[in-house]
């Protein structure tokens, strides 16, 4: 095998492309067409896929969609990642958007997280389609998508709601781009597993008004929502083996402008991260039982974010998901990574959500995490190693061919 495809100039040239051009979410166009031209430009057929959400966010998004179809049967493998990033923010020592390289890593806004991810992918996609043409079995799928930084995931909601390319028609494998390493500490080369879920709802509580100067004659919204706070963080986590603990966290806190009254509306908003076994339901149950054990002076409610694509079995959530390490397609991509990086791959399981769990959780489909390793995702002077992306392009070229076999 030629290594020079994913050489480390190969590696900054095409990261660096992309890393100068910004593109946090929603704002996305501009990314996805140099991304759809250069696979284009590289003897991959890819095409741009325009989606409209008018429930929730009236956006317009465009994700870089593509396939190649073999000349003899074989399994259907997903390659993918997101193209946006997260918005800018304070603190950076270097230019953002430069993809300044020293010491061996390469710094950029979304360096991380994850253009290097999808660097990776298209350099493995272009050597394949360039050695094998359409002479291989089965069928690989490719997606760079949008809005996976933003609130829903709209680019992959949309991705599936509309069936890309047979994304839910019965997809084997599925390889996400995302940084593995960077994100679970396991050394790299890492494969990740599984992910947890999520889901996003709020407290909404409802007092009576009172002037300030006489409180005894109101309800005070915000001393209960002060309670159930407390309540709240102190509810024990649910553990489980493969996944961890699941988290509950306040981010959000709104109520009315009330100057010299009594606070009577107060909205309490929460992420749950949730591991295997745990739905909606359950966790309704167990948060509704912890209010409720408090005496609450205020009316309240609970209410989970509604779901975009329901149909298609979207309910506002993200699905946990682990996949079975016994799986072929987990043990071929060991086998290349033994191959490429003469170790064996570390496992872990993300903690946070993204698109794969979509993948993983929503359609079922075995799906993995790899990608580099670096730090300071999601903040300033974000990195990545640029070893471990070549290397992670190698893998997933190497990958590729077993299942061509």
């Amino acid at each position: 095998m030629s290594e020079g495809f994913a050489s480390k100039e190969r590696v900054i040239e095409l990261l660096r492309t992309l890393v100068s051009v910004r593109s946090p979410y929603f704002e996305e166009d501009e990314i996805m067409s140099v991304v759809c031209a250069w696979l284009n430009g590289h003897g991959l057929p890819a095409r741009i896929h325009e989606y409209y959400e008018p429930k929730e966010t009236q956006f317009h998004g465009k994700n870089v969609v593509g396939a190649l179809t073999g000349n003899r049967p074989g399994p259907t493998i997903y390659l993918g990642g997101h193209l946006d990033t997260v918005k800018l923010c304070n603190g950076w020592t270097r230019p953002p958007f430069d993809g300044v390289v020293e010491g061996g890593r390469l710094y950029g806004v979304g360096a991380l997280d994850m253009k290097s991810g999808d660097t990776a992918i298209m350099l493995a996609l272009e050597e394949f389609v360039k050695q094998h043409g359409d002479d291989f079995a089965g069928k690989i799928i490719y997606q760079f998508v949008s809005d996976e930084e933003g609130p829903f995931g709209l680019g992959t909601a949309a991705a599936i709601q509309e069936n890309v390319d047979g994304l839910r028609d019965g997809v084997d494998f599925a390889i996400i781009g995302e940084p593995s390493s960077g994100f679970t500490k396991a050394p790299h080369p890492c494969i990740a597993l599984g992910a947890r879920g999520g889901y996003n709802f709020r407290i909404i509580l409802d007092g009576l008004s009172s002037h300030a100067a006489t409180p005894h004659l109101g309800v005070s919204a915000l001393v209960d929502a002060s309670r159930v706070i407390c309540a709240l963080e102190e509810l024990p986590p649910v553990r489980e083996e493969k996944l961890g603990e699941s988290a509950l966290c306040v981010v959000n806190l709104e109520m009315t402008d009330t100057a010299c009254s009594v606070p009577d509306h107060v909205e309490v908003e929460v992420f749950y991260h949730t591991v295997l076994g745990e739905t909606q339901a359950t966790i309704r149950e167990r948060v509704e039982k912890c209010i409720e054990g408090l005496g609450l002076r205020c009316r309240w409610k609970m209410v989970f974010r509604g779901g975009l694509n329901e149909a298609e079995g979207f309910d506002g959530g993200f699905f946990p998901y682990y996949t079975d390490p016994e799986n072929e397609y987990v043990g071929l991509l060991a086998e290349a990574t033994r191959e490429i990086c003469g170790c064996d791959p570390n496992y872990a399981a993300f903690q946070s959500i993204g698109d794969f769990n979509h993948f993983g959780g929503l359609l079922g489909i075995p799906t993995v995490l790899l990608g580099g390793a670096g730090e300071r995702f999601h903040s300033h002077d974000e990195y990545v190693e640029l070893d471990s992306v070549c290397e992670v392009a190698k893998i997933v070229f190497a990958f590729l061919n077993k299942t061509n076999n």
